[in-house]
């Protein structure tokens, strides 16, 4: 006998709304998390359209917005050459705006309303190893904050746990597609740094971004190939920074220079993009434990929201007796992939950052392509508006 019908491993973007989902649904749902609750993480923050219409057909959107996460209208186009296009985001599926939330923020409001829909929450508990029932995961022994042995059983167990996902290590997943290209980022938050809205800026083999978000802060980071990143990092971190920031856009530096940093430095090592088989007998993966790529698209989060959709609805199949369990979860991974692969080629040929500033003209024509495909194929995979509402769904 279960304790629970799913445990979600991991609390954060993918994790939370999977565990909100099926709660929501009336599933009794475990969501476990080795984190602190309301603790920051490292993230690109810039939700695409894709994520704002999820929140908004959850009914969550009005809380990013009561607490001060401002809306982006404009995005910005800057190149080396000293070209700089604006865009004036057009109103399509629903979404009038765009969001770039502090992850303290949004993963909180997401772990709130899983409990508001009567999913049980632990965190600072740490799943240590798997329960198995012959080649079945039938759920999870962790420890807690105290060092106290946990164990959870249950029907579906979820690892939403990151790239590093110990549940995915622990069932054997394996790495259907990898990609051989990956990016090192440095960033840094700043404060009175106005923003035209996304300002992304590119020159030959570097690239650079300012992302605002709450608390009237920036997100400034910079990206180049590794051994770029190497070599320039001798010189020291701040020097890599400024000298990237004003090879891709040199008018960049002396708005950067007249802002207030507010926080140290922070980097984010090359890690290949990959996709993780992402099911098995009792087991799921969601998130970056089941699909990663490099940030330069900034479309990790919006990712994770689809794709925990996606699973819950996989599992509200499986679990339900309509269908069974393999052909539910081989459906939500053909849709996650067919979803996801224009997107992951697209950033593959960004990530190597071996490109001239035309030749990031053209990229970025076929990352905006792919970005509008998987808003146009969004509806036909994902439930309709059953789901929406901070309060859930009756419990059965």
């Amino acid at each position: 006998m279960s304790d629970f019908d799913v445990v979600v491993v991991g609390g954060r973007v993918a994790g939370a709304s999977t565990a909100l989902l099926l709660a929501r649904a009336g599933m009794s749902v475990a969501l476990v998390d080795r984190g602190s609750y309301g603790s920051d993480t490292l993230s690109t923050h810039g939700l695409m359209r894709a994520g704002v219409l999820q929140l908004t057909r959850w009914g969550l959107l009005p809380s990013l917005v009561a607490a001060g996460t401002p809306a982006i209208r404009r995005t910005a186009f800057h190149y080396a050459d000293g070209e700089t296009v604006e865009v004036t985001l057009r109103p399509t599926a629903g979404v009038e705006a765009l969001y770039a939330p502090r992850r303290l923020l949004l993963d909180r409001i997401l772990v709130d309303a899983a409990a508001a829909a009567g999913a049980e929450v632990r965190h600072e508990t740490t799943v240590t190893s798997l329960l198995c029932e012959g080649d079945r995961v039938v759920g999870v022994r962790a420890r807690d904050e105290q060092g106290r042995a946990r164990t959870i059983r249950a029907a579906v167990t979820v690892g939403a746990d990151g790239v590093r996902s110990t549940i995915a290590a622990r069932v054997g997943s394996p790495v259907v597609w990898r990609a051989r290209s990956a990016g090192a980022v440095l960033y840094r938050y700043y404060a009175e740094l106005p923003t035209i809205g996304y300002e992304w800026a590119y020159g030959a083999g570097v690239a650079a971004g300012l992302i605002p978000t709450n608390d009237g802060l920036t997100c400034v980071f910079v990206g180049t190939a590794p051994t770029r990143m190497r070599d320039l990092r001798r010189q020291g971190v701040a020097e890599a920074f400024a000298t990237i920031l004003g090879e891709s856009f040199p008018a960049l530096p002396a708005r950067v220079a007249s802002a207030v940093p507010a926080g140290r430095m922070q980097g984010w090592p090359a890690v290949p993009g990959f996709l993780r088989r992402c099911y098995g007998p009792g087991w799921a993966l969601v998130g970056d434990a089941g699909y990663y790529k490099d940030p330069i698209t900034t479309h990790g989060i919006s990712d994770g929201l689809r794709d925990a959709e996606l699973l819950a609805d996989a599992i509200m199949a499986a679990l339900g007796g309509g269908v069974s369990e393999p052909v539910a979860m081989a459906s939500y991974q053909s849709a996650r992939d067919r979803m996801s692969a224009r997107l992951f080629s697209a950033t593959e040929a960004v990530a190597a950052y071996d490109w001239d500033t035309d030749q990031a003209r053209t990229l970025l024509r076929r990352v905006s392509a792919a970005m509008a495909y998987e808003l146009e194929l969004l509806p036909g995979f994902v439930r309709g508006p059953a789901l929406v509402g901070a309060g859930g769904a009756p419990r059965s």
